[in-house]
């Protein structure tokens, strides 16, 4: 089995000299990648120089975590694609239990390692930790993160579970069933989209798998905090797009009742004094009504699935049910 691991940089330099070298010790069973997405400082110099091995692919432009992958993918001959973010720290024989995976579960298309934070290493990680669901009106959640509650690792997720979506920041996906699904939606620019490639792979009958045995510690927050509004306004519109293109079921009423949780958000933003935050949201709205049209001509040309969900509700589990973990 022929791997790739792909590392997106934009203006990174920083992250490459700390993340790049964990890399390329505990990878030999791969090809390395950096695939530079218009970078004006001199990262891809410095990788030229510092790691001849790894193999650059240059983007003509900046077009975020989608099109930067969807383009560099393009050039990259492989089975099996490790999309890595470049503010990982990966571990000793990382790969070997994703291999195992692959080769034992021919059914098996798209791998999640074991998440866990960089900065705290007894806890896992915000964006993924031990592999993602969704409830039945699209709100992302993972078992050891529920909205801001990050549970310790005490080897309660050391298990291999089918789950729903597969995080970003390490994201294992057969070239083949990349392929066929057409890559990332480019118009999310960044956040989300590998959750929306998830979805689609579910209602295609792919298989999204969480290896507990394989371990890597995320930076995270690295492009954009989570208490940056423009994130936030990326998940909120992005969900959304999400929602509408793959949800099955009585569309306008889950998207009324997703408007209406989303209203709630922001009225916790208001009493957090989060004006900025707000706004985004706001912003995220208007820019689902404006992209109405075209998500629902896509959503025409795709397939839809019904038992997406466990949960119907997380919101309403998690705050008015006071249940804060998976």
């Amino acid at each position: 089995m022929k791997i790739a691991v792909v590392i997106l940089n934009w203006n990174g330099k920083t992250l490459l000299e700390q993340f790049i070298p964990s890399v390329i010790s505990y990878s030999n069973e791969a090809d390395v990648y950096l695939a530079d997405n218009a970078s004006t400082d001199n990262s891809v110099d410095y990788v030229k120089t510092h790691f001849p091995t790894i193999n650059i692919i240059q983007n003509t432009e900046n077009g975020g975590y989608a099109k930067g992958y969807n383009e560099a993918l393009k050039q990259i001959k492989a089975d099996v694609y490790c999309l890595l973010n470049s503010d990982v720290e990966v571990t000793k024989n990382w790969l070997q239990p994703v291999i195992e995976e692959f080769e034992s579960n021919p059914e098996t298309s798209i791998i999640q390692p074991k998440i866990l934070d960089y900065k705290n290493k007894d806890f896992f990680e915000y964006a993924g930790a031990a592999g993602g669901f969704i409830d039945k009106y699209g709100y992302p959640y993972c078992r050891g993160r529920i909205f801001n509650t990050i549970e310790k690792d005490s080897r309660q997720y050391n298990d291999n579970v089918e789950i729903f979506w597969a995080s970003g920041a390490c994201f294992f996906i057969k070239a083949q069933v990349f392929k066929n699904l057409n890559g990332f939606d480019e118009s999310f620019f960044a956040h989300m989209e590998e959750i929306d490639l998830c979805w689609r792979a579910f209602n295609k009958g792919y298989v999204t798998k969480y290896v507990g045995d394989s371990t890597i510690y995320h930076l995270g927050g690295a492009t954009l905090k989570n208490t940056n509004p423009k994130k936030t306004y990326l998940n909120f519109r992005n969900s959304l797009f999400t929602l509408v293109k793959n949800a099955k079921g009585n569309l306008l009423s889950l998207v009324f009742t997703r408007l209406l949780l989303d209203g709630v958000a922001g009225v916790k933003f208001l009493f957090e004094f989060k004006f900025g935050h707000i706004l985004a949201i706001i912003k995220a709205h208007f820019s689902f009504y404006i992209n109405l049209p075209r998500l629902l001509n896509t959503r025409k040309q795709l397939l839809q699935k019904g038992n997406y969900f466990q949960t119907k509700s997380i919101v309403w589990r998690y705050y008015m049910k006071n249940i804060k973990t998976f």
